[in-house]
């Protein structure tokens, strides 16, 4: 059959992914605070899905202001190596306000960053494997009562915005994509 003649092959945009996996990770993604930073705090945690079983190919990205307040953070998140173009990932100096960490083999992730400030939590977008569009959450790293979105929440929902405290600067947030226990997702207009 000639080529011209063939039906087009399928698009990543038109077939479930996870094509991501392979594209947008880079070198030091949970990496976020500048190393050595005496404030870093760790929220690391697991993806589970509807079946409660550990997403070994998810995508997790945290957005969050620096511990002033700003919204500006640093540009540069993925630095190239100026000679072959590959990405190298960080400088280890800048705060961007930014990570991207994919999920190990046991659903595993985990990000080293800075409090943020003015708000009392984390901003997370979740890429996963039957996900056609990913999904957008938060991590509470301190259970604020006066926030309007945790207000608004039964005990039972208000409890998976919640980062539990391991140790000193260290929080766990486990994802449940659905059924019980399944975190709050927002929906943005």
């Amino acid at each position: 059959m000639p080529a011209h003649a063939r039906p087009p092959l399928p698009t990543p945009s038109q077939t479930v992914g996870p094509f991501y996996g392979y594209a947008l990770p880079f070198p030091r993604g949970g990496e976020v605070a500048p190393d050595g930073h005496p404030d870093t705090l760790t929220l690391h945690g697991y993806v589970y899905d509807g079946a409660g079983q550990p997403v070994p190919d998810a995508l997790i990205e945290t957005w969050q202001p620096a511990p002033d307040g700003s919204l500006t953070g640093a540009p540069g998140s993925l630095r190239r190596d100026p000679v072959t173009g590959r990405a190298i990932g960080r400088d280890g100096v800048a705060f961007t306000g930014f990570g991207r960490v994919p999920t190990d083999a046991d659903g595993h992730w985990a990000v080293r960053t800075l409090p943020p400030g003015g708000v009392s939590y984390l901003s997370i977008a979740v890429f996963a494997r039957g996900l056609l569009h990913h999904l957008y959450t938060r991590a509470y790293v301190v259970d604020e009562p006066g926030d309007a979105l945790l207000g608004s929440l039964d005990a039972d929902r208000r409890a998976t915005l919640i980062a539990r405290s391991e140790a000193p600067r260290t929080f766990r947030f486990d994802i449940r994509l659905q059924g019980t226990g399944e975190t709050v997702f927002l929906e943005f207009p």
